[in-house]
């Protein structure tokens, strides 16, 4: 069954990702309304996939990469969500919903064994640690959709191309705000995966920081979210740098998730 409702939500948010490429060209109330109802059929879905993987196993599925990032995905849906109906964005599936299925797809080609967690992932720091990396990483992963967003109507607008995209996409102003909050929702975020990933280190390992290739690139994305915010406070730095700023602290994130894992050999290693 858990494979079932894992490939129901997979269709579904395909669905969605082709209706959202249709809503770039030839967007209307209805294809808006359609990206919501496959993505929020979709999310219903990836939620029983969840739930159900959860049950079987008796702890948060995150610990395979087929786990990973199948609930990555989920905790970008949910974020999404949240921004749709805080903002009502136009155009925000467009630049959401195709990152969402390129995830999910990811996920899919990895394998999906249910395995028995290894003495040192026993602990109640793996839902914690866990839950709140993804979670502020989905926060980054929507942020670099607005960024690009962004961009593209800066360009509209220094080129004078006032139609099209120029007249749906939101204001500047508007995005560049929202840019901001889903890093100060982000980043703390972050922070407190950190913390919790150090000291559930020291009672695994008997050390706090021990230089993994996933704790070195988590630091570095750190660093990189930090300089927005500082940058941001201190210096003014608003739209385009913060814009492209959030794109680079995405592929850090992208990078530290995929890379690190598939690349590099660490104590992260997923089992």
């Amino acid at each position: 069954m858990g494979v079932l409702f894992f490939e129901l939500s997979l269709t579904f948010y395909f669905a969605a990702t082709i209706v959202s490429v249709i809503e770039l060209f030839r967007g209307s109330k209805a294809t808006s309304r359609f990206i919501l109802i496959f993505a929020v059929v979709g999310f219903v879905f990836h939620t029983a996939t969840i739930v159900l993987r959860y049950v079987v196993s008796g702890h948060l599925p995150i610990v395979s990469l087929h786990e990973a990032s199948s609930f990555y995905t989920w905790c970008i849906v949910l974020v999404f969500f949240f921004i749709e109906y805080r903002y009502r964005l136009d155009l925000l599936g467009p630049f959401t919903m195709p990152v969402v299925f390129i995830l999910m797809l990811s996920s899919s080609v990895f394998p999906r064994g249910i395995r028995v967690l290894p003495p040192v992932l026993q602990s109640s720091w793996l839902g914690v640690h866990t839950f709140l990396a993804f979670l502020g990483d989905a926060a980054f992963a929507m942020a670099f959709g607005i960024g690009i967003m962004y961009l593209i109507q800066e360009h509209h607008l220094k080129s004078k191309r006032l139609g099209g995209l120029f007249q749906r996409l939101p204001s500047l102003q508007l995005l560049d705000e929202i840019n901001y909050r889903l890093i100060t929702l982000g980043f703390p975020l972050l922070t407190l995966a950190i913390i919790t990933g150090a000291f559930w280190a020291e009672s695994a390992w008997g050390s706090y920081w021990r230089w993994d290739p996933k704790e070195v690139w988590s630091l570095i994305t750190w660093f990189i979210y930090a300089l927005v915010l500082h940058a941001r406070l201190t210096a003014g730095w608003r739209g385009r740098k913060a814009a492209v700023l959030s794109i680079l602290g995405f592929l850090c994130v992208i990078f530290t998730f995929f890379g690190v894992n598939l690349l590099l050999k660490g104590l992260h290693a997923f089992v």
